[in-house]
């Protein structure tokens, strides 16, 4: 579970009066996980929608892989 009371109390202490090294480490750990969490949730909801063509026909949307991207 990612804890975003953390991340809030980090970003407000680094606002406020700075970071030691290990906590600018923590902060940019959870700051990738809640990242990486919300782009996962993203992509399931995603892969779990619809739409409907011009003949009224369901289509699954499909996404497209990050080698066709380079």
């Amino acid at each position: 579970m990612i804890d975003i009371d953390r991340i809030n109390f980090l970003a407000k202490k680094a606002k406020e009066e700075g970071l030691t090294e290990e906590e600018k480490q923590e902060q940019a750990k959870l700051r990738r996980a809640y990242i990486d969490s919300v782009v996962g949730n993203l992509r399931s909801q995603l892969n779990n929608t619809y739409t409907i063509d011009k003949d009224g026909n369901e289509v699954k949307i499909t996404a497209h892989k990050e080698e066709d991207n380079k």
